[in-house]
Parts: structure tokens; sequence; C-alpha cells
């Protein structure tokens, strides 16, 4: 029988993300999934204010932390991995091919001495890993196409699905970032819904279409049977021509050159200089081709 963990999300409407607390209510043992570490990129201020609300709810439901896991390198926010892991002692996990993107990203931003080993997380994971989160059997699917180097979740009943499916009302992710593919992602999209219809599909962001409120939960029968880019019988060829041809009008995200800069580093900020203030690196004129907005 398939264990059901309690599920938490926690939106962040700055960058439309979604936090998750993920529980096993037996043992009072929970991961936290894609937490975000604060970042206003008009006046450069940091802040800790998402993370430590999930801090206070673990604390509220008197959960010990097992885990923190990033399901790729984000794009669009800062993760919070390494904040967390100081304020819980959890170890800090993400799919094994980030060493890809660590390489890639480490030549756009001149890093000749930069560790692209991984070293940065306690613990990469291999397609087809289990762990547990407390007596709840969890495994790790390969689920490339945004990234490099996505993975899914699957702890009990719910699958963590990052930034492949979003709700059904608002299709697929983008794959036209460094290391993206849409026919990649076509492939992790058919593995994720291949899980029975009744797992229930988590999702990285939601940017509430016709202004609805925000949602994040789904299952693979909704997803089959409602998504906008994937029902009615849509192919492999007719999918990557649309998602190539929508990612072809998206603006990159504004975050993207910082972000890079934090996540592929496990979520840290770049140490402090002579002046005790930390600094971004931003490449200039990597990303040619891009949309402008």
């Amino acid at each position: 029988m398939t264990q059901t963990p309690e599920v938490t999300g926690f939106f962040d409407p700055r960058t439309w993300s979604i936090q998750y607390v993920v529980a096993d209510p037996a043992t009072k043992k929970c991961a936290i999934v894609d937490p975000v570490y604060d970042f206003d990129e008009k006046s450069g201020q940091t802040a800790t204010r998402n993370a430590d609300r999930l801090l206070a709810f673990v604390r509220q439901r008197g959960y010990a932390v097992e885990w923190i896991l990033d399901t790729h390198p984000h794009a669009d926010h800062f993760s919070a991995a390494h904040y967390l892991k100081t304020k819980t002692g959890a170890p800090t996990a993400i799919g094994e091919r980030v060493k890809e993107v660590q390489t890639l990203w480490k030549g756009f931003y001149n890093w000749p001495d930069f560790p692209a080993d991984g070293s940065q997380w306690d613990r990469l994971f291999a397609a087809g890993d289990t762990f547990t989160v407390g007596d709840i059997a969890a495994r790790v699917m390969f689920s490339p196409g945004h990234t490099l180097a996505s993975i899914t979740y699957v702890i009990g009943d719910a699958a963590f699905v990052h930034d492949t499916l979003f709700m059904p009302d608002s299709g697929t992710a983008r794959a036209d970032f460094p290391g993206g593919s849409a026919g990649a992602l076509w492939n992790s999209i058919q593995a994720i819904l291949a899980l029975p219809d009744e797992t229930r599909l988590f999702t990285g962001h939601d940017y509430q279409p016709g202004g609805r409120p925000p949602l994040w939960e789904s299952t693979v029968a909704e997803q089959k049977g409602r998504n906008i880019h994937l029902a009615h019988g849509v192919t492999k060829d007719a999918f990557v021509a649309l998602r190539e041809a929508r990612d072809r009008t998206l603006a990159m995200p504004k975050l993207i050159l910082p972000s890079l800069q934090i996540n592929t580093n496990g979520g840290q900020l770049p140490l402090p200089e002579s002046n005790g203030v930390r600094y971004l690196k931003i490449p200039l004129d990597v990303l040619t081709g891009a949309v402008w907005d």
C-alpha cells in the first residue's frame, strides 16, 4: 500500500514559487523541497522571510527536518537550502547531473577554480536512488528538459515535479535555458504520467492564469485529461513544436543570472569582500538571442 505524506505548500508571490514541507505524520519527520531565499533585484537586499516561514511551520508542528531537497538549480529564485542547513543541520540534496550544470555555468561566470563536482551538497541523487522521509519510502526520477539536472522526488503517493508540469490550465515548463530540451522534457513528462493515476503531483510554480488564486496540486489523471499542452492525443513532435515556438516568445527570467550564481553553489551567497559586502557577478551578452521585454 502506497503511503500518504502530509504535504503543505507555501506560495511565494514574488517568484510564483511553491515551497513544500513533506512530512510523515507518524514519525514527525519531514523534508523541505525547493525553499526560497529572498532577493530584491532592485535594491540588492536579501532576506530569509520565506525560509523562516518554513522553519516556523516545522516548529509549530513539532517536526524534525531530515532532508533539504532541491529539484534543480533554479533560474528564478535563490535556493535557501544552505541557510536551512545552518538552522536545522539537515543534509542538502540535488540530482547528480548538477555537475553538468555547474560545468556549463562556471564557463559563463569565468570561474576557473570553481569546483564543478557537486560538493556543495551533502547528497547527489542518481535516477532510481531511494531514501525515506520518516518511514515513508521515497525515490528519485531523472526528469531533464527544463534543465540538464532536473529530478522528480516521489515520496509515498506524492511526486514533486518541479518545472516539468504546471497546473493543467497552465501547461508545461519552458525548455530553452542552456542545456534544456523540449524533446527531453516530453520524455520526462511521459515518465511522470506513467505513475499511478491517483499520484498527487506538486508543481514548482504557478503563474495564476486569469488572476485565479495560486494552485499547485493535481493528479496524474487530471494532467492526462486536462493539461492544455498534453491532452487530446498530442504527439511528441507536436509538443516539441508547440513548446519551442512558445519558448521563442519568452524573455529570460529576471533573476536567471543572479540565481545561477547562487544555485550552482548550493545556495551559498558569495563571500564578503574586504569591505564586508557581498557582490554578484553578472556576465554580459552570454544569453544572446533571448527576447527582450
